[in-house]
Formats: structure tokens, sequence, C-alpha cells
């Protein structure tokens, strides 16, 4: 009965992800339908469902709102989607004004703003606020915020980034707020109709101004009301939700669209169907909704059908929620590696193989649909990074686990696999994951093969480390470190030290061929080049170490240790510099668990250098 445990659990765990993909149908709206709508942001056309979960995790750092967060569980919270909360900021802001989609932690903040602290009564759980219970202090957040940005960020108290957080969160809210839509006009297709029909006069009343000839000063005046609205949502720069018309390749703001009508263009039909969605959102009647919904993408599709397959590819893997799945997977695969150690369960330890290898499965399809959506090598920012790195390191796990059957394979793919899935999650909060690249990043093969090959240099570095810690946890407070095990995670740490060499030098010297190419000089001492060259240097340190018996089994787990500080820094912490080719800005909760983990690294090269007799394990085998 036993050898069928591995089999039903995976099974399970597959259903379990199986279940995820269905998309849930819509009782109502058909917010499903309209989360499949292209449209582009940040370079590239992406599903409204993209924009919408990209921005409430800038925003509240979740992808779905719960709209009474003051609620116990157990009272059954209402819980929405990132798109229906993106529908009604756009179409129905008198109700998402009402949203409390800020997520505010810091108590100075919040006393600044007078928002109500955690209190039932007042419906506040003390940390998540709606745009009109901040819209009163607006006044004094700007202030405060002027004053915030004339330091540099290294300096700032956790107040001051608190709020600059902030004041990019509302300006993130405004500039979709407005995106279809004058944001305080409350009646958008009344509002539409009527600005149609003062076109010819107020256009006349203008031209006529501007000549110094007599003009009709009502139809002047209520003609540049409307002119002064779109001019403000161009100026917020919003996503381009208009899709290309009359021989053109280029999407538009619907602010381009409004303002061209003076000037004597036809208005594009889209603007009139988003103005029935709109108000059919605001009067509450699904039916009028669902039926504009339905005729415009009927029109899209055929006008446009390579977008609107790309959006629906997207929005598929939205659904997928591939790395997110795959993380759950590698924690109960983890937790029964580790637990198989202590009672030497071989069910345990074959139960956990299967479940990493259903969750790299799943890891390894996000892994390719990211490329194929994005056209790209799998590496091409800080997230992407982290999502291949941890993918590389699972696959060694396993290959380990293989060749050693001991569950050691199994704990660091699941674990890697959880931390750096972390990671990325954190990183997404930044914005969206697929951006466009710099052309000077998108044209080159040397490039392709740079970034791959210094990343994979950087998951074997990662992974020798993490073994490293492993063999002091079970050597200092357990007593399953016998003598094979230990000589076993010295054979492993060793060999993927070599591979770690092998990759990090590769990657470093097709790095300099790309620069010599895009940049006209092989080597610039950059930081990010500096920190791929002592990557090199210290894993060819060690084996030299090694080589010449300088360094035995502790020696070596020191070293490689060492290595998860060196490739730390070359990872993140250059990029935080603010100087050089490579640098992304200083984030301060990047840079306070970067130099957390150092720290807890640090902790663990002293541990290891703690008395032999200090150590369970080896208390153990003389006894």
């Amino acid at each position: 009965m036993k050898k069928w445990i591995p089999l039903v659990l995976t099974l399970v765990m597959a259903l379990w992800f199986l279940g995820k993909l269905q998309t849930p149908k819509d009782a109502t709206f058909a917010f499903g339908e309209l989360a499949r709508l292209p449209l582009t942001a940040n370079g590239r056309i992406v599903p409204l469902d993209t924009l919408a979960r990209n921005s409430l995790l800038e925003i509240r750092e979740k992808q779905t709102v719960n709209t009474e967060p003051w609620k116990a569980w157990s009272e059954n919270p209402k819980i929405i989607s990132a798109t229906e909360w993106l529908a009604n900021l756009m179409m129905n802001p008198g109700v998402a004004n009402d949203c409390p989609v800020f997520r505010i932690d810091n108590p100075d903040l919040v006393s600044l703003l007078k928002l109500p602290e955690k209190d039932a009564a007042k419906k506040s759980d003390g940390k998540h606020y709606a745009w009109n219970q901040i819209e009163p202090s607006l006044q004094a957040l700007d202030q405060e915020n002027t004053r915030v940005q004339g330091k540099e960020a290294t300096s700032r108290t956790a107040y001051e980034n608190a709020i600059s957080k902030l004041h990019r969160r509302l300006s993130l809210y405004a500039q979709l707020e407005n995106t279809l839509q004058p944001a305080d006009v409350p009646d958008w297709p009344a509002a539409l109709a009527a600005y149609e029909q003062s076109i010819p006069a107020g256009a006349a009343a203008v031209q006529a101004q501007q000549a110094g000839q007599p003009f009709d000063t009502n139809a002047f005046t209520a003609f540049v009301a409307y002119v002064q609205h779109f001019q403000f949502m161009a100026s917020l720069e919003t996503p381009l939700i208009l899709a290309p018309a009359n021989g053109t390749r280029e999407w538009r703001r619907m602010s381009d669209a409004l303002m061209a009508a003076p000037r004597g263009l036809a208005m594009d039909k889209t603007v009139h169907d988003f103005a029935r969605l709109a108000g059919a959102l605001a009067a509450n009647q699904p039916g009028q909704f669902n039926a504009a919904l339905n005729d415009y993408r009927a029109r899209l599709a055929a006008d446009h059908p390579k977008a609107v397959a790309k959006a629906k590819a997207e929005f598929f893997f939205n659904q997928m929620e591939p790395f997110y799945n795959a993380m759950v997977i590698y924690v109960l695969a983890g937790l029964l590696a580790c637990f198989s150690w202590f009672n030497l369960s071989e069910t345990l330890r074959r139960s956990a193989l299967w479940l990493v290898g259903l969750a790299f499965l799943i890891h390894t399809t996000g892994l390719i649909y990211r490329m194929v959506l994005e056209g790209r090598p799998p590496v091409t920012n800080l997230y992407s990074s982290a999502i291949f790195i941890g993918w590389g390191a699972v696959l060694i796990g396993l290959i380990l686990e293989k060749l050693y059957k001991n569950g050691i394979g199994a704990v660091v793919a699941s674990v890697i696999g959880f931390i750096t899935l972390i990671i990325a999650h954190h990183l997404a909060l930044e914005g969206d994951t697929m951006e466009m690249m710099r052309a000077v990043l998108d044209s080159n093969f040397w490039l392709s093969v740079h970034v791959v090959t210094i990343t994979i240099g950087y998951v074997g570095a990662f992974l020798a480390g993490f073994l490293a810690l492993i063999y002091v946890l079970r050597g200092l407070f357990t007593k399953t470190l016998d003598a094979d095990t230990g000589k076993a995670l010295g054979r492993m740490i060793y060999g993927v030290v070599c591979f770690a060499t092998l990759f990090s030098f590769i990657g470093t010297v097709t790095g300099g061929i790309w620069a010599d190419q895009s940049w006209g000089r092989f080597w610039g001492w950059d930081p990010k080049e500096n920190g791929a060259l002592i990557i090199v240097l210290w894993n060819a340190l060690i084996l030299h170490l090694r080589w010449g018996g300088v360094i035995r089994e502790r020696g070596l787990v020191n070293c490689a240790i060492g290595g998860n500080i060196v490739t730390a820094w070359s990872w993140f912490g250059v990029n935080m510099l603010g100087i050089g080719l490579h640098s992304y800005g200083f984030t301060e909760a990047a840079f306070k668990w970067l130099v957390f983990f150092m720290a807890s690294q640090l902790v663990f090269i002293a541990l290891v250098m703690l008395p032999a007799r200090l150590w369970r394990s080896f208390k153990a085998r003389s006894a």
C-alpha cells in the first residue's frame, strides 16, 4: 500500500492545479470577458487582466480586493477580482473610490492622513484605506512628498519611504481612473453626447477668440471645460486603450481620440463602446453591459485578431499562476523531504521527490510560456532571473536526488524553488514583469548567451551554498549527519562548485563580448562586471584550496557559504548602488533583506568553526 502513496499524493496535487485553471463563470457582469480585452501598457500588448493584476499588486500588494477587510473570515467578507476592481475604477469611480485598496502600514503616515485605526465600528482594519478616506489629506501628503523627494533614497526614514510609496500608488490610481473617462464626470455617456454636440459651436468660438473676433462665450466656456478635462487625462499618460484605426498601426489613448474630434476627425467607435459599458456598469445593467462588450469584442476580433489572440494567451497564463502554484507544492515537498530524514522513511522521500517533479513540471511550463509570450530568452530582468535560478536549482536538485537517494536533493530543490519564487513574487510588486527591453538589450545574440549562462552560474553558486547550510544544520543540531552523508554532501558541494565555476566563467566572457559589440569595450570595471568576476575568482579559489588540501570537508562547507554572500551581492547588491550600467536603483526593502541574508551567512560561517565536540552528529559518531 505504501508504494502507492507518492502516486496518489501527486495525483491529488495535480488535480488541485488543474482545478485552478478553470475560469470562474460570471454571474452577472461579464468581467471574465472584459479581462481578455487587449490594450497597450508598458510598451506591449496585454490583456486588461494583466493591467488590473499588476496595478493592484503595486497598490494593495495582492491580486484581489477584500472590500470589507474589517470583517473576520468567518463573516464572509466580499472578495472581488482585480478586473472587477479596475472596471469600476475606470467606468464607475463613485463605487471604486470607496474600496479600501491602499495598504498603509506606517502609523505616522496614518496619523498624518487622519485615517482611522483598527476599529470594526468604523469599518477599518487599520491597514487598508479607500481613496475617499485619503483625499481630504492630499495637500498635506503632497507637501511631505515634496520634502521627501529632496532627500537621497538611502537617507530616508521608514516614514519618508512610506510617504513616497503611497504617493506613487496614488498617482497610479489617478492614472487608471482617468483612462477611459474624466474621473470627476458622474454620467459619462451623457457628458460624451453633450461634448459631441458642443463641438461645432465650441470649435468656432475658439477659432473666433484666437482671431480676436466676437464669439459665443457660453459655447466657448462649455467646450473649453471639456478640452481641459481631456488634456488632464493626456497629461497622466494613461494606458493606450484604443486599438489602431483608420489604417494606422499605433494604439492610442482615449484622450487622443476625444481631442481629435474638433479637428474634423471622426470619433472612434471604440469611444462609444466604452461609454456604453460605463453607463451600463454605473446603472447596474449587466445585460446591456454584456451586449456592449460582445459587440466590441466581435469587432476587435475581426480587425485585430493577433492582438486578441495574444491577450487571450496571456490571460490564460495569469489564470494558471504557475509560479504561485508551484511554490505551494514546493512547500509540501520540502516538509515531506525533511521529515524523511528523521524517521528514515523511504515513502516520505519518494513522495517528496514526486511532488518536486510535479512542481518542476508546472515551473517549467510557466517559464516556457513566459518565453513564448515575450519572444525573449528566459532571463530579461531581476524577476525572470529569480524564476530561472529557482528552475535551475530544482533541476540540479532532482539530479542529485536521483544519484544519491538520501532526500538531500529533494530538500535542496523544494526549498530553493520556494525561496526564489517568493523573491520573484516580491519583485513583481514593482510593476509589469514582462516589460519591453531596451533596444541595446533586445538585438544581440551574445546578450542572450551571457544572461543565461551567468544566471546558471548563480544557480550553481547558490546551490553549493545551500548544500553547505544543510551540512551545518544537520551536523550541528541533529544526529542525522553520519559519516557517509557528510561525505556525500562534500562530493555534492564540490561537484556543484565545479559546475558554477564553468558557467560563471563562460557568462563573464560572453558578457564582455556583448559589451564590446554594444558599447565598444570588452571590460569597463562596471560594478556588475566586477561582481561577476569575483564569483569566478571565488569559485576558482575554492577549487584550488580543495585540490591543494588546504581545506577539507568543513572548510569546503565554509567556503561554499561564503559563496552565498559573494553571489547575492553580485546578483542584487550592485544593482542598488545607483552607479554603473546595470543599476536598477536603491530599494530599501530589498537592501534590508540583502543585509539580513549576508549577516545570516556570517553566522553560519561562525557556527562551522565551532569545535567538533559541540556538533551533535560528530558526538554521535564518537559515542
